[in-house]
């Protein structure tokens, strides 16, 4: 490929994205929903004007790591405190509950198979990969909607963090498990020492940052050294303690939401993710779809996949923020922040792929989840608070 046809691609998903995100916004559906159709639009399943390409892969992912800064920059910090025990519980009942309704419907399809054996594993993990949730999507949905800062959206943002977390230390326990060389306490002694550093790194950059931004007040040099905290923890946070770089990203923007230019810093922060990179991550959902090989098994299948995924969610996560004491209109609205799939089911996925815990004829099932997840939440979560728009008053 061509170096310069880059630009070519960047063109053409930056406009279909924006048009069909603005037509999104007159349908009354969220903008998000929009640029998704139009990744897949002109992705290789319908009009083949943009391929999938390492580039534009790199590109989305920093789409999602600046999307994830700026929701940890606009976090009520206090509100996260008040919410971290019932998120907890709630990211737990949100691993479960898909873990085991993913494990029971592979065997309903394929029949049921003995523990230890080479189909118990593939069984399993089929319910690993829906334990997954993309915060992203449901980020920029509640950001349109204003309620990020509120009780739920803060409660959402919490469990999503710690359901990937929960999500990555399963997947290392059922690779650890079928492949002796895999380590899976490495994995939970590794998350608690990312932590533990944070909280102790943490404080003093906040520190460092707060006197920094008392001496130069509202100047560039802030949100570029806010910028550059953003990638250096996400690169921390997978390259030495094998977690999502989301999680880093998302930690950077929490340390510095409490100094006084913490709106200026997400202003600046979202500009580059308006402008270009936040089409290229949603238009790159459509565009990793190829539906030139699913035949009337898969695709039954795949649709069993969506159903039990999405319901496992809403189910185990509504049902827990009930327990905890939410109203049920809020709790079904927390369930439903938490089925959207994106980028870190694909690393799972991708990860079965390569260990030979999945076939690929099944990553069409994922995608489909990815791409039914990423346009239905931001629509139902807009159709629950236009049902209750009372929420505000308990944020």
């Amino acid at each position: 490929m061509e170096t310069y046809a880059i630009f070519k691609d960047l063109a053409i998903i930056i406009v279909f994205a924006k048009f069909f995100g603005l037509l999104a916004r007159k349908l009354r559906a969220p903008q998000v929903a929009g640029e998704i159709v139009a990744g897949l639009l002109i992705g290789p399943s319908i009009l083949g004007l943009v391929q999938q390409t390492d580039f534009l892969t790199q590109m989305a992912e920093i789409g999602v790591i600046l999307l994830m800064f700026s929701a940890g920059l606009e976090t009520d910090l206090k509100e996260l405190m008040k919410t971290g025990p019932i998120a907890f519980l709630i990211a737990c009942a949100g691993v479960f509950v898909p873990l085991a309704g993913g494990t029971l419907l592979y065997m309903a399809f394929y029949g049921r198979a003995p523990w230890g054996s080479e189909k118990f594993f593939m069984a399993v993990f089929i319910g690993v990969i829906m334990t997954a949730t993309s915060v992203s999507i449901t980020v920029e949905s509640l950001k349109e909607l204003g309620k990020l800062k509120g009780k739920v959206g803060t409660t959402i943002l919490s469990a999503a963090i710690i359901d990937d977390v929960l999500g990555i230390i399963v997947l290392t326990f059922v690779v650890g498990v079928k492949n002796p060389d895999s380590n899976p306490g490495k994995v939970v002694i590794s998350t608690l020492l990312f932590f533990a550093l944070v909280l102790v790194v943490g404080f003093f950059l906040y520190k460092l940052f707060d006197i920094f931004d008392e001496r130069y007040p509202h100047t560039r040099r802030i949100p570029i050294l806010g910028l550059a905290l953003c990638f250096f923890l996400a690169y921390v946070a997978e390259k030495y303690f094998g977690i999502a770089d989301i999680t880093g990203a998302y930690v950077a923007g929490i340390i510095l939401c409490s100094i006084k230019d913490s709106e200026y810093i997400a202003d600046k922060a979202d500009t580059n993710s308006y402008m270009l990179f936040g089409p290229v991550f949603f238009a790159s959902i459509g565009l990793k779809t190829n539906i030139d090989n699913v035949d009337g098994g898969i695709l039954l299948f795949a649709v069993c996949f969506v159903l039990v995924a999405l319901i496992c969610k809403i189910v185990g996560c509504g049902l827990m923020a009930q327990i905890c004491g939410f109203r049920f209109k809020d709790s079904l609205k927390i369930g439903v922040g938490m089925m959207t799939r994106g980028e870190v089911a694909l690393i799972v996925a991708q990860k079965g792929l390569s260990v030979g815990l999945l076939t690929p004829v099944y990553f069409t099932a994922v995608i489909l989840l990815i791409i039914v997840s990423s346009i239905c939440t931001p629509i139902i979560l807009k159709f629950l608070y236009s049902r209750d728009p009372g929420e505000k008053a308990e944020a």
